[in-house]
């Protein structure tokens, strides 16, 4: 186990001296759960934020976005499900997890969400509230505001 971790620590160090450092990553890492190899990840899948005209197109590219059809109130079927980036989505809910342990108002969006439905629904809603955020945070380069995310 300790000569994985050191590995794995080696690891985290050759990257981190490789890439290089946008201010958008920094800006990244004023968000609670967000640290260095989730910041990292998030920016190299997102690439050119230009790409997304609105932060629906990303929250939708993260998988943070349910794709079912409805007419008349009737589900009518299910549009791909797989469509966006999976290393987007797990790097989404990995800040989402850690945010909701170690942000008090993030646990509170999270404990009103688990209190009217399941507890996978109450994660998702934590994770497309950040990635919304973070959409936020890569376009306009600001750091990250608790207040404005979470109310």
């Amino acid at each position: 186990m300790h000569c994985l971790a050191q590995q794995i620590n080696t690891l985290e160090k050759l990257v981190h001296t490789r890439l290089k450092h946008t201010p958008a990553y920094e800006q990244l890492q004023t968000v609670d759960g967000i640290g260095t190899i989730v910041a990292q990840t998030m920016m190299l899948e997102t690439g050119d934020m230009r790409r997304f005209a609105t932060v629906g197109q990303y929250a939708s590219y993260c998988r943070c976005v349910q794709s079912t059809k409805i007419s008349n109130g009737k589900r009518k079927g299910q549009g791909n499900v797989k469509h966006g980036n999976p290393s987007l989505e797990w790097a989404s809910r990995e800040a989402a997890q850690f945010a909701i342990r170690f942000s008090p108002r993030v646990q509170r969006l999270y404990q009103r969400k688990q209190a009217k439905s399941h507890l996978m629904v109450a994660r998702k809603a934590v994770t497309h509230t950040l990635a919304r955020a973070c959409y936020y945070i890569m376009r306009d380069l600001l750091p990250f505001d608790v207040h404005k995310a979470f109310g």
